[in-house]
């Protein structure tokens, strides 16, 4: 999640809720002890008891190691700042989270990496190339950003083999319709890759949040594979209204319906049928290596919104499984 008022090197932080966040969530100063077996095994009997075969996660961060230092960096001045704590649950090596995730059984994750400034994210998009290289089970991730030289380098990172694009529309403070990203827009909605985009207004609004935006580029691309990230947190209703009219648009769960979001921006129960009705397009995200609770804490919360199994089966895996090609 993302905020305005912090950007260094690819910040995608919230300031809002509690360290207190119910049953599932732990402790996790420093990120001690995030390998346990025990939480492997809790994740892994989620998904086992649905008949999936895993999880597929399409909002994970991976980038460079000393931008992600500078994100946790963030984080860690939160509470000192807000007095709202935000530990980091899953701390550690690159090595080590992508042990994590293979543990929990999640199949297909993403390196979601953003510019906050031009000249960025080509930058980024090179070593994306050089990560999804060494780590196959990670999807292909680059991003964007307004500048002359985006469609040059858009084209190049789907030449390369990008599968998905990050935006955020938050941290990177650019109207999502400036007419420099209209041809980048257009390239990828003729090549049908996915684009998922922090552009919600939450935890703190931007210039260019909110749906009005994406309306701009979507009147204009209308086939172009938007991933509403967080659900549009929290303008949950305008997201989902802009679903049900482009059969191309889909939203993610990231930290949507958790503890400790329910605390600053909760999900009007009155738009549950509408959610159960885009079940096909809803699709697994948790944040993960930056959450300050558990990965299975997401999964539970998903569980208990209760729009049953067969909901479940599509979100946490069906869904991005057809989306990808996996």
């Amino acid at each position: 999640m993302g905020s305005g008022v912090a950007r260094a090197e690819g910040e995608d932080g919230a300031a809002a809720g509690s360290s207190q966040v119910g049953a599932d969530v732990r402790s996790a100063s420093d990120g001690a002890d995030f390998q346990s077996a025990q939480e492997g095994a809790e994740v892994r009997q989620f998904w086992e008891r649905l008949g999936l075969p895993g999880l597929v996660d399409v909002h994970t961060h991976f980038m460079p190691e000393r931008v992600l230092r500078k994100v946790w960096e963030y984080f860690d001045a939160v509470g000192p700042l807000t007095g709202l704590e935000w530990p980091i649950t899953y701390r550690g090596e690159e090595d080590e989270r992508t042990a994590v995730l293979r543990q929990f059984g999640v199949r297909a994750f993403t390196a979601m990496l953003y510019p906050h400034k031009p000249g960025m994210a080509e930058w980024l998009n090179g070593w994306a190339v050089d990560f999804a290289r060494r780590t196959p089970d990670c999807l292909h991730t680059a991003t964007l950003f307004p500048e002359p030289a985006v469609t040059s380098y858009v084209r190049r990172a789907v030449d390369d083999g990008a599968r998905v694009f990050k935006a955020h529309v938050q941290v990177g403070a650019y109207d999502p319709a400036d007419e420099l990203l209209d041809s980048a827009w257009g390239l990828l909605a003729e090549a049908g890759i996915p684009v998922v985009i922090h552009c919600g207004s939450g935890p703190a609004p931007g210039k260019h949040t909110g749906p009005e935006p994406i309306r701009r580029v979507l009147a204009r691309h209308s086939r172009l594979r938007l991933v509403v990230a967080h659900m549009g947190m929290p303008e949950y209703e305008d997201f989902l209204g802009l679903a049900e009219r482009y059969g191309e648009v889909r939203l993610d769960t990231t930290m949507a319906f958790t503890d400790f979001s329910e605390r600053f921006a909760p999900f009007p129960r009155r738009a549950l049928p509408r959610l159960d009705a885009l079940g096909d397009r809803i699709l697994l995200g948790s944040d993960f290596p930056n959450i300050p609770y558990a990965y299975v804490h997401q999964l539970h919360a998903l569980e208990r919104l209760g729009l049953g199994d067969d909901w479940l089966r599509a979100v946490c895996y069906g869904n991005g499984a057809r989306l990808f090609g996996l």
